[in-house]
């Protein structure tokens, strides 16, 4: 029995493969073979709400490693997921410790005299620039994935922090509120930064497109330098207001009077040595720590000649007093009630954005460096963790320093420890040696910021974006000329705003084009890129470039409507055939919704008045389950979907194709 089934089925496979090269040769004797549009099985609402769920906030598979593990391996795949230095921690060794020490202690020696001069960009005290980069940089040792990246305060975020701070608080005739202010800030800040890592909303940042960062850096960059010309040049009374006017009135109207030669010759003297070591350590990569260490290089020689000479009697501005010892507990010092909570927020959260921003993008900058991995929602977490740390120890806003991080990876660390080390310089500075800034001229901190925000001016990007995208281009000088004309929040808000401008543009009017088949092929490509491909006579075929929503759908039907009429005007002139199918091909069309389809119903119904078949080419498997659910493809016609445009023009106009 088991043998004649057996004969049975192989006989009926002989016949059905007789059927199939008898059907093939049919097709190559007679019509070509037309492909049909297949439709996508159907998914359950709940599976396919899933999906979208995964697909937006969990795109990386963060539980992945955790699958099929013992619960003992999951409880420590969870403990090196929060914490990732138990994870690299386990391979640490000697070599990688010789690395990570000297670049420790390189960037130690570049970020204490910065952290000095970023306070007095914050309007702080210059210990609190010093406690920011103790307690902040050992929590992200403990939580980054990041083994580039130096934590501490940064010029941009100083200088905004700075601003808004002053325009809710003045700092000299309350420095108290001021400073509980700015705890506030960076609490709400390193809320801001957790809460986003934890909801996995990481993608939001991306909002701010590169070139209105490049802009708004840019601006920054020369505001920060515009701020210093007032303890470059000695000048006591210098205007509160950061725009590019009211500050060089306020140099200008104090030249005669208000002007110190001294205080001028020690920040010419020292910008230039800094610019020099900077121009060594770009032109010979081997000395990469001349411009690393010229800064405190700088600091000890500049303090040893005023404390020799006195020039402090003379006029040059000097520190006067750090606070000595480690952090103070700032718990206390925070608003959690009263008017100044809202404040703490609003300024908190355009921080934290920013600083999470330059962060990620430095991160992810010297991973690609060295080809690894870095999970930007677990630095998100990590960075602001240690705001919130950082605010009950009072600290202000901390994220990723470019230079330093360039300094770091420059040095040859391996992991986060460099940081840990840098931590420890700056534990035994605000211990024992803070006593010993006090003859530091003010002069020397303004030189040294300005020779670090130079490099914050990058005009190679610029002139790219100009090169790429003329849109991107004046997104970039709308930020910056936002911020160097008005202030960093006026700045800030242009970039957002441009930034968002272009994706509704893009969204509400995206790209269409005319097709034409490729000689001596069946392909079918834009004419405007490839001149050579010809029009089918009495077929218009038009690509859309986007997918078909509520805010493009009316503006899709119209340019496909123009275009037509435009062609028929040219056929008309010329006195060809008119125009019998309009075929959409619709590959690049990943998703429509209620209102596409309503456009097609119109587009439809529009064409069919004037005798023009509508024909569609290639609907991906979201569009085509929703043109069958509407019931738009038996309005349209099953036989008018096909699978390419090659096959839908062979369909509708097969001697017409022979003759193109």
């Amino acid at each position: 029995m088991a043998s004649v089934h057996s004969n049975n089925e192989e006989l009926e496979t002989k016949e059905m493969d007789t059927r199939s090269m008898s059907s093939s040769r049919n097709h190559s004797q007679g019509t070509p073979y037309i492909h049909k549009v297949g439709l996508p099985p159907k998914q359950k609402l709940f599976k396919e709400f899933t999906n979208t769920i995964k697909e937006t906030f969990f795109s990386d598979d963060p539980l992945r490693p955790f699958k099929h593990q013992p619960k003992s391996r999951k409880f420590i795949l969870g403990v090196q997921a929060i914490f990732p230095i138990f994870e690299w921690g386990r391979g640490y060794n000697l070599l990688k410790f010789r690395g990570d020490l000297i670049a420790g202690l390189t960037i130690a020696s570049l970020c204490i005299p910065q952290d000095i001069g970023y306070s007095k960009l914050a309007n702080l005290a210059p210990q609190y620039g010093l406690y920011s980069s103790f307690v902040p940089p050992l929590i992200y040792a403990i939580m980054g994935s990041s083994r580039d990246i130096a934590i501490g305060p940064v010029a941009v975020v100083s200088l905004l922090l700075g601003t808004l701070l002053q325009n809710e608080i003045d700092p000299t005739k309350n420095p108290e509120d001021y400073r509980r202010l700015a705890f506030t800030a960076t609490f709400f800040a390193g809320i801001t930064q957790a809460t986003l890592g934890i909801l996995r909303m990481g993608f939001l940042i991306d909002f701010l497109s590169h070139a209105a960062i490049v802009g708004f850096m840019g601006g920054a960059a020369i505001t920060i330098a515009l701020q210093q010309l007032k303890g470059f040049l000695g000048i006591r009374k210098f205007t509160k207001k950061a725009d590019i006017v009211s500050v060089m009135q306020s140099v200008f109207q104090s030249a005669h009077h208000g002007w110190n030669w001294q205080t001028m010759v020690i920040g010419a003297s020292f910008l230039t040595f800094l610019l020099f070591a900077k121009y060594i350590g770009k032109k010979k990569k081997n000395l990469f720590w001349v411009p690393a260490i010229a800064p405190l290089i700088s600091v000890i020689l500049s303090t040893f000649f005023v404390y020799i000479t006195h020039a402090e009697k003379n006029g040059v501005e000097i520190v006067r007093h750090i606070e000595k010892g480690i952090n103070p507990p700032s718990v206390n010092e925070i608003f959690f009630t009263g008017d100044y909570l809202a404040k703490g927020f609003k300024i908190g959260v355009v921080a934290g954005m920013i600083a999470l921003t330059e962060a990620i993008a430095i991160g992810r900058t010297f991973a690609t460096m060295k080809d690894y991995q870095l999970d930007g929602n677990k630095e998100m977490v990590a960075l602001g963790t240690m705001n919130i740390v950082g605010s009950m120890t009072s600290c202000y806003v901390s994220t990723g320093s470019f230079s330093r991080s360039a300094v770091n990876y420059m040095a040859g660390c391996q992991t986060a420890v460099s940081n840990i080390v840098m931590s420890c310089v700056v534990f035994l500075t605000l211990q024992f040696i803070t006593p010993l800034f006090k003859y530091t001229p003010n002069a020397i901190l303004a030189a040294i910021i300005i020779s670090a925000v130079i490099n914050l001016i990058d005009f190679q990007a610029a002139i790219l974006i100009w090169k790429i995208d003329k849109f991107d281009f004046v997104a970039c000088m709308g930020a910056f000329f936002g911020v160097i004309f008005a202030s960093v929040e006026i700045g800030l808000l242009i970039a957002v705003s441009i930034s968002f401008a272009k994706i509704l543009l893009q969204v509400t009017r995206p790209r269409t084009a005319i097709l034409g088949k490729i000689p001596n092929t069946t392909v079918y490509r834009n004419i405007q890129q490839y001149p050579e491909a010809t029009k089918v006579p009495g077929v218009m075929i038009v690509r859309v470039d986007s997918a078909i929503y509520f805010s493009n759908s009316n503006y899709i039907k119209e340019r496909i409507l123009r275009w037509l009429a435009d062609e028929e005007e040219l056929l008309k002139e010329a006195y060809l055939p008119s125009i019998e199918f309009l075929i959409v091909e619709m590959s690049p069309v990943t998703d429509i919704d209620t209102s596409g389809i309503h456009a097609l119903e119109e587009l439809h119904s529009s064409l069919r008045k004037r005798d023009i078949q509508l024909v569609l080419a290639n609907p991906g498997p979201v569009v085509i389950d929703k043109i069958h659910a509407s019931h738009v493809a038996n309005l349209i016609g099953e036989d008018r979907i096909f699978l390419t445009v090659a096959e839908a023009v062979s369909s509708c106009s097969p001697k017409l194709v022979e003759e193109a």
